[in-house]
């Protein structure tokens, strides 16, 4: 079994509001759990305006297919979420 892990650190610009920020969290993280299957969630940095990080998950039995299922999901956000990005980690371990 093969757990394939993404994590993001990232900015919002222009947000006023820890409840603005959480809309842009809730969207990227729905995003991720309807299109890729993930678990997603933020993992951190809940109570800074604007900055965010958030944490998915994928298990499957391929280390190449995880982390390509992952880096889609990054172009994803990449293209459609108004962020920008600070960090990246992908990383993969075997159980």
């Amino acid at each position: 079994m093969i757990v394939s892990m993404i994590q993001l650190i990232f900015e919002i610009p222009g947000v006023e509001s820890i409840k603005d920020k959480r809309r842009v969290v809730k969207s990227i993280n729905d995003k991720l759990r309807q299109r890729f299957h993930l678990s997603a969630a933020e993992v951190d940095l809940q109570e800074a305006r604007s900055f965010g990080q958030i944490g998915a998950a994928l298990v499957s039995n391929s280390r190449v297919f995880g982390e390509s299922v992952l880096n889609k999901a990054l172009k994803m956000i990449e293209n459609e979420a108004a962020i920008r990005i600070h960090d990246v980690k992908i990383h993969s371990e075997e159980f």
